[in-house]
């Protein structure tokens, strides 16, 4: 069976890395990923993807990744679910098998920089003022 996915996007949040207690890396954040087709407004959608990795993956991606970096992700879909108030919820995450740079270190920080200024009109993941309503239950994790 295949099982692949590739992902090319900005992390919405800087990585977060947490240890098991046997000392292994896990990490997880979100990738937003446009849409290539535009709304009935014109507008280029995004879609929000939970993204897992684990082990010495899970150390650069949180050491090298932050919230606004440019990448491209190749991976696994993964499946769960968890109670929660007694309904159960179903998770859909990528599992991360290769992270790859898509900018230059120098562009990354520059971006960072920037994200509170105006930003070219073509990047659909800057802030243009809008502020998007997503309530909690919406998000998969």
């Amino acid at each position: 069976m295949i099982n692949n996915v590739t992902l090319t996007g900005r992390l919405t949040k800087d990585p977060d890395l947490r240890y098991s207690q046997s000392g292994t890396a896990f990490a997880n954040s979100t990738i937003a990923v446009q849409r290539n087709f535009t709304n009935q407004q014109g507008e280029r959608e995004a879609d929000f993807i939970r993204l897992t990795a684990s082990g010495k993956r899970a150390e650069t991606f949180a050491n090298y990744f932050h919230k606004g970096s440019l990448l491209g992700v190749t991976g696994e879909i993964r499946t769960g679910s968890y109670e929660k108030n007694g309904q159960k919820v179903y998770t859909t995450d990528v599992n991360v098998g290769q992270l790859i740079f898509l900018e230059s270190k120098s562009q990354s920080s520059n971006n960072q920089q920037t994200s509170n200024q105006s930003q070219p009109a073509n990047d659909p993941f800057a802030g243009n003022g809008k502020q998007v309503d997503i309530q909690d239950d919406s998000l998969p994790f």
